[in-house]
């Protein structure tokens, strides 16, 4: 039976996106160019103008993917789904070029005009819903401000990984990571939720296995 032409469409704007991703996380903004987009695709001209019309369109919808590529896939629940998170965050910028693009353009979209805040809200929107969700189990202290820690994460995660890529490529993002919930974790978890929510490096492993 033939691929019904909206299935088709769908297919094909994945595709477009995930190669200007790679193109993007390899040369940057300014070094993609659309024909290379295109090659890479394997598609026409007309089709990647088709779903994107231009090079800033392609980044926007490269920088608002980054959360599609992590949380759908978990299963934990609270502030357990939130360390879970960042465990699979820190791992993907290590194996996955949608995300490492996203990342790398959201940081330097001043550069080609853009002055786009989504990623970060959204990021830390889901993580205020973790952490509003582990305050409803128990998990996180009556005292915490949910929002202002969210946003707080998001910018030390923000911080860790630029750090992590001039120190190491982002090989010790991981090993920064674990050592964020260490030092966070007996500021805002309640007594019980302090020794079982798990943010050791075995827990990472299972998550992104």
């Amino acid at each position: 039976m033939p691929e019904p032409k909206q299935e088709r469409a769908q297919k094909t704007r994945e595709e477009i996106l995930r190669a200007a991703a790679e193109v993007f996380d390899e040369r940057g903004y300014s070094g993609a160019g659309m024909r290379e987009i295109m090659n890479r695709a394997g598609v026409t001209l007309g089709a990647v103008y088709f779903h994107f019309p231009n090079k800033e369109a392609l980044a926007l919808a490269v920088m608002r993917a980054q959360p599609a590529s992590i949380v759908p896939a978990l299963k934990s629940q609270g502030l357990q789904r939130l360390v879970d998170i960042t465990f699979v965050w820190a791992h993907k910028l290590q194996t996955d070029p949608m995300l490492r693009a996203g990342v790398r353009l959201t940081s330097e979209q001043t550069g080609f005009g853009l002055d786009d805040a989504t990623p970060y809200r959204e990021w830390s929107r889901i993580m205020e819903e973790c952490l509003a969700d582990g305050r409803a189990r128990g998990d996180v202290r009556p005292d915490v401000d949910v929002r202002t820690l969210a946003e707080f994460i998001v910018s030390a995660c923000t911080g860790l990984q630029a750090y992590s890529l001039l120190a190491s490529g982002r090989e010790d993002l991981p090993e920064r990571t674990r050592a964020m919930w260490r030092l966070l974790m007996p500021a805002i978890a309640t007594g019980n939720a302090a020794d079982s929510i798990d943010v050791s490096e075995a827990r990472e492993a299972a998550v992104n296995a």
